[in-house]
């Protein structure tokens, strides 16, 4: 489905054609990306915790015969890097179109409440539901997402929404709701642990039972989010420019909404908040691409898997026989990141 009227039909130009030789190149930067994530991917199942011979690795994939090893790795590794690579897509996605829809070049997908929303839903789940399960969590941090991101939009005006309206009023809703969070388990300590670990972002727990519910929707959000990339190029000039180019501005603010909602939520419910990804990814790929969303979708939704996958090897190596959870190493990652943005100025402009 179109969701505005092709250009020739409307005298909406949202984004100069780039010359040919310049759409080579970025063409060609997207090939090289994917072959990165694919790199990306075989090391996610050939390094773990455990280390393993790469014959072992192999055997595993290919001719399991249901050994230990071969466990591990259909198992445990091969769920857990589809996880992260679902996960990756979604968060940087929603990054870049959370950017191109609150013109706020830090926007990230908690801005809009969309991770406080499943956070207290989980945490409500677990507390006072017992929902002690992964693919329980799923439905419940979804429905959290869905509707905290419909309060977000309606307190930001509805059809007056303004990016700077609908940012205070996501703000203002995660505020409260990680303050129930913080309540909640302080007054549950029976649940502590098991919410700590949720919260905390991982991707340990990947099993494709979690999986199978979780790709429809972030399928149905990547679709989304390519179908409104020339919309979100308008939008990025200001409304007065973009309603004079033909975008219908209500429109598509509440399908990138719910393509952001459809994404973060779904990963959001499957891995717990994990930070950065969606801020970092789509500066990256704005310094390779320029401001044109329909290059900055694609690459976002190769490179953010291959930050979010190489994080979690990180965190697998670094404290072996244990772990370092994904959440935690994107965030010590995106720390000195996020200062980096502010103090470039010329690198925050959107």
């Amino acid at each position: 489905m179109l969701v505005e009227s092709p250009p020739e039909q409307s005298g909406a130009p949202v984004a100069a054609a780039p010359p040919r030789g310049r759409r080579a190149v970025r063409g060609a930067g997207l090939a090289a990306a994917v072959v990165l994530l694919a790199a990306v991917c075989v090391a996610s199942v050939a390094v773990g915790a455990k280390s393993m011979p790469i014959g072992d690795v192999w055997h595993g994939l290919f001719a399991s015969t249901g050994g230990r090893n071969d466990i591990i790795v259909s198992e445990v590794r091969v769920p857990r890097t589809v996880l992260g690579l679902l996960a990756g897509v979604a968060l940087g996605l929603a990054g870049a179109v959370m950017q191109a829809l609150t013109r706020n070049p830090l926007a990230e997908p908690g801005l809009l409440g969309v991770n406080a929303g499943a956070a207290a839903a989980v945490v409500s789940a677990i507390s006072f539901l017992g929902v002690n399960s992964f693919t329980g969590y799923v439905w419940f941090a979804f429905l959290g997402a869905a509707v905290v991101s419909a309060a977000v939009y309606v307190l930001g005006g509805s059809r007056s929404a303004t990016p700077v309206r609908l940012a205070l009023a996501g703000t203002a809703a995660s505020a409260a709701l990680y303050g129930y969070v913080n309540a909640v388990q302080l007054l549950n300590t029976a649940a502590l642990d098991q919410i700590r670990f949720w919260t905390v972002g991982s991707l340990a727990s990947a099993d494709m039972s979690t999986i199978r519910k979780m790709w429809p929707f972030i399928a149905a959000g990547t679709v989304l989010s390519l179908l409104i990339a020339r919309p979100l190029n308008a939008m990025e000039m200001g409304d007065d420019t973009a309603r004079a180019l033909g975008a219908h501005l209500t429109r598509t603010r509440v399908l990138a909404m719910a393509a952001v909602t459809l994404l973060c939520g779904a990963a959001t419910a499957a891995c717990g908040p994990i930070v950065f990804v969606g801020l970092m990814v789509p500066h990256l790929v704005r310094g390779i691409t320029g401001p044109d969303m329909r290059w900055i979708l694609p690459y976002a939704a190769v490179l953010a898997p291959v930050l979010l996958l190489g994080s979690d090897v990180v965190g697998r190596v670094v404290a072996r026989p244990s772990e370092v959870q994904v959440g935690i190493v994107t965030a010590l990652i995106g720390g000195p990141v996020f200062i980096y943005l502010v103090r470039r100025r010329k690198m925050v402009k959107l």
